[in-house]
């Protein structure tokens, strides 16, 4: 197979993204779920840590839909323990890549703990069966950081590939998520790894939740890792905020992934409960699509529609039980003991700036070390390139010791 040619990364990264399946243009949808069992946890679960491995095999990351641009690195499959939102014990699966460029920094080579943003709800939607098919659109930042030497490790998430519903955006299963797939690359030999050194995460929409959510928890849930930074490109901080927002918009399908993301994590609220006939049929749709699907799909729906009250599901979110539960996944509460960057558009279309920077707000005033940076280019998907530029330069400073000076009281 054909290797992604170095010099062409530069432009395959505006082209593709400028593309993406985000909200742009509409991809082929990924083939339907494999009849392997590789995704199917053992039962019960082996006695084990938060981040060892459960089972692994090689795979290929591809990086364009035909399978004929092949990442420059070694690619591995795993499954690994991880801890779910009540602090069980949970199979996650997701991929390990080593980077075939050389490491030219000093010490050990870093490893990326990537949080991919939103795939879909469908077991075919778990980014390690997208990259092996050609279908990620974060592929060309993978290949990005892969280029600079790193290792990576990028979770499917909980519910993505494996059994039950995904839990999207749900705070505590995405951090614990992310941070046991970079104790996965630790441990697992196959992928020739440090077993400790420098690490960092990193992640723009979803995935910028899920990584600032790791940055809130990692000195308490893995304290072990050498944690040098978070990045949280986007993130959909606050539950309440982004809901309103996308409730009847042309984004709207993802609020109908965190109600079932919700459900999933907590079936005792119900929310089946509340769906007349036409919100579970919408409901099923959600469940079997990936996002390039949904966002056509379940474009400008409104969910007062689905609810046997007629009731807007965003003014559920003001009582209890739902209130208390959504506050619970929202990002700024706990303080970053690491430093963070969070990138954000002033005309993002989808997850909206304001909260975005209010979560750094609120870091700088538990005493975090911030650095808030508006972006000029318009909309959600407009912005990553220019992300993903920033986010480039910030990890190089990290890795390569350099103090960040936070801009806290200054945005």
């Amino acid at each position: 197979m054909r290797r992604f040619p170095r010099s062409t990364f530069a432009a395959a990264l505006v082209g593709l993204l400028a593309g993406a399946a985000v909200v742009a243009t509409p991809m082929s949808a990924p083939p339907a779920a494999s009849a392997d069992t590789f995704y199917d946890p053992p039962s019960p679960l082996p006695d084990g840590e938060p981040g060892d491995i459960i089972r692994s095999e090689p795979t290929t990351f591809y990086l364009d839909p035909t399978t004929t641009l092949e990442a420059n690195a070694d690619a591995y499959r795993v499954m690994y323990l991880s801890t779910d939102t009540h602090g069980d014990p949970m199979a996650v699966t997701g991929t390990l890549l080593r980077s075939n460029y050389p490491w030219m920094g000093v010490g050990p080579r870093p490893i990326i703990g990537f949080a991919v943003g939103t795939q879909g709800l469908a077991d075919k939607c778990a980014p390690s069966k997208r990259m092996a098919a050609g279908l990620e659109y974060e592929g060309t930042f993978l290949e990005g950081l892969l280029e600079r030497g790193y290792g990576i490790a990028i979770t499917d998430y909980q519910g993505l590939g494996t059994p039950g519903n995904h839990t999207y955006v749900n705070r505590a299963a995405e951090a614990n998520a992310v941070l046991d797939s970079i104790r996965a690359a630790q441990r697992l030999p196959d992928v020739k790894l440090p077993d400790s050194g420098p690490v960092l995460t990193a992640g723009y929409s979803q995935g910028g939740g899920a990584s600032g959510a790791a940055a809130e928890v990692a000195d308490s849930y893995a304290p072990e890792l050498d944690l040098l930074g978070s990045y949280s490109g986007a993130p959909p901080a606050d539950k309440k905020v982004v809901g309103r927002h996308l409730d009847g918009s042309h984004a709207a399908g993802l609020l109908g992934y965190a109600i079932v993301g919700l459900d999933a994590a907590y079936p005792e609220l119900g929310i089946d409960d509340l769906l007349n006939e036409e919100g579970t049929k919408q409901r099923e749709q959600l469940e079997s699509e990936c996002v390039e699907e949904t966002l056509v799909n379940h474009a400008f729906k409104e969910s007062k529609d689905f609810t046997k009250d007629g009731r807007a599901v965003t003014e559920y979110m003001d009582e209890e039980p739902f209130d208390s539960v959504v506050e619970e996944q929202k990002l700024g509460n706990r303080r970053p003991e690491v430093p963070t960057l969070v990138l954000h558009s002033r005309g993002d279309d989808i997850v909206p700036y304001d909260q975005g920077r209010q979560m750094a707000r609120d870091w700088c005033g538990l005493g975090a070390n911030v650095k808030f940076k508006t972006l000029e280019t318009a909309t959600h998907v407009g912005a990553i390139p220019e992300a993903s530029s920033e986010a480039f330069m910030w990890m190089e400073e990290r890795i390569s010791g350099f103090p960040q000076f936070s801009n806290c009281g200054l945005f």
